[in-house]
């Protein structure tokens, strides 16, 4: 079984949070806050990882350290759920629209952390949500995870749908990386190892 379960306590956060890769995309979140869970929520189904997050966070200064922690613990439950990541595709991408916006996704489960965000919000908050927030926690969830994620949304008019778009966006494109390979065991590098 490809599972993970981490957990991480600070003076700022304290998370739980597991996975299982080989799931059916069933989902637990409980941060606290609406809109991040909401769009856990889209990454656990439309990946079909099974996801269960609990967070308490500060959440009386704002969301970011609950937001960005939350990718942190994912990037190291991905990151241990994939082993040696033999027998993986390794690379995974996706477009995924969302009414007028448009999310482009490419992953690279490389071992090498790389990150590269191209997205601009028309509003500086979706609902209470901060927008700044979503590169947070994808720019933690890369590094953490040891992966290269790019995300590029070259048009869009709403915020919500933006960030809708990329969560699923990388949900479809992290479905497609983790993948059993079913003709290659080995893992998928020339160099033998990720």
């Amino acid at each position: 079984m490809r599972t993970a379960k981490v957990d991480r306590k600070t003076k700022e956060t304290d998370i739980s949070l597991s996975i299982n890769l080989d799931g059916k995309g069933d989902t637990s979140t409980q941060t606290a806050v609406g809109f991040f869970d909401h769009m856990l929520d889209l990454l656990g189904r439309h990946s079909l990882i099974d996801l269960s997050v609990a967070a308490r966070g500060d959440l009386h200064i704002d969301a970011h350290h609950t937001v960005e922690d939350v990718g942190i613990v994912l990037g190291q439950a991905l990151e241990k759920a994939l082993g040696d990541k033999r027998g993986i595709h390794r690379y995974g991408w996706a477009v995924v629209p969302m009414d007028e916006s448009l999310a482009q996704v490419a992953i690279d489960l490389s071992g090498r952390p790389a990150f590269v965000f191209n997205v601009k919000f028309p509003s500086p908050v979706i609902g209470d949500f901060a927008s700044e927030l979503v590169e947070e926690f994808f720019k933690a969830f890369s590094t953490t995870a040891r992966m290269n994620l790019h995300i590029n949304v070259p048009y869009g008019g709403n915020a919500h749908h933006i960030a809708e778009a990329v969560f699923k966006a990388t949900a479809k494109a992290l479905r497609m990386a983790v993948a059993p390979d079913p003709r290659n065991d080995a893992v998928p590098s020339t160099k033998g190892s990720l």
